[in-house]
């Protein structure tokens, strides 16, 4: 048989399986831009999520400028991270340095109940999609760091300025609960955590496909956050639903001193070595899986 009908026959096989390969963080610190790089050209990255306002922005920016076909998204940050605002016009969302308030459940809450808060962080969602459009690089995508786009005023933000800004993909957060991870914490916490998301989950899916923008239709990463390596990212990939699958990760090419500060407890050298497993690689192409960007989707039903 030749090789070409042996691939026809494993994507066949494989059915509608389809994965996107993503990287958050990109532009967090050099050491994560390096990784992505590395991670595309020669491994099996095919998008990555770029925080516009954090440090080494500039630097992802012209790395992602010299690599053809890396595609990039927005990972819009409004917690855990640096505003693209000055302090001053977003008072109630950042601190005096513009660092956004600790936590996800309080600043939810704010944007929820409170309109001068609402007013606020359309502000800054508008001002990071405007800092992507200034990179002149093409949107693949948007999400937002910690997910903080499960909540819905977050998310009918997004879907609503993006339009402006040619938005067509955003990350469906959903982890099958019976496909637990590293991290996870047993079948119990699993099913009580995919409990308390499936209403907002739902909502969420709802309110991207009446915005008719593309998304994935599963999400590994969740359970696994920071602790990828080789051989869970191989158990996983023996195991993947059919339809779109988002496989998300943190690399970074070392641990350095801000990396540490924010992520203590990930393992993100490890990540960067799942990425670039030839393991890994061999089993993507002989179970006949199609990687793929966000742009690349057909566009979700309404």
């Amino acid at each position: 048989m030749s090789t070409d009908a042996r691939a026809a026959g494993a994507a066949e096989r494989a059915g509608a399986k389809r994965v996107i390969v993503t990287a958050d963080d990109f532009g967090l610190d050099v050491a994560v831009n390096e990784a992505v790089e590395r991670a595309f050209r020669e491994g099996i990255l095919t998008t990555t999520s770029l925080m516009v306002g954090a440090p080494a922005a500039a630097d992802a920016v012209a790395r992602a400028r010299r690599t053809p076909g890396l595609r990039v998204g927005l990972h819009c940050t409004l917690v855990d991270g640096r505003s693209v605002l000055p302090p001053d016009a977003i008072p109630d969302l950042v601190t005096a340095d513009g660092e956004f308030r600790a936590g996800q459940f309080g600043p939810g809450v704010r944007f929820f109940f409170l309109p001068r808060v609402r007013r606020q962080l359309a502000a800054e969602i508008r001002a990071q999609f405007d800092a992507f459009r200034a990179t002149g690089l093409e949107l693949d995508h948007v999400n937002a760091h910690k997910h903080m786009h499960v909540h819905p005023t977050v998310l009918a933000l997004i879907l609503d300025i993006g339009r402006d800004y040619g938005l067509r993909g955003v990350r469906l957060p959903y982890e099958p609960w019976n496909q637990g991870g590293l991290r996870d914490g047993g079948m119990l916490g699993r099913l009580v955590w995919a409990g308390f998301l499936a209403p907002w989950l739902a909502l969420l899916r709802r309110r991207i496909r009446r915005a008719g923008v593309r998304h994935n239709d599963y999400l590994f990463g969740l359970s696994n956050t920071g602790a990828w390596n080789e051989a869970a990212l191989l158990q996983l990939l023996r195991r993947l639903p059919d339809g779109v699958s988002e496989l998300y990760f943190h690399p970074a090419a070392a641990r350095s001193a801000e990396l540490v500060r924010r992520m203590p407890d990930y393992r993100q050298e490890d990540e960067l070595a799942a990425l670039l497993s030839p393991a890994v690689r061999m089993a993507l192409d002989q179970a006949g899986y199609r990687r793929m960007s966000f742009r690349e989707l057909d566009l979700a039903p309404g």
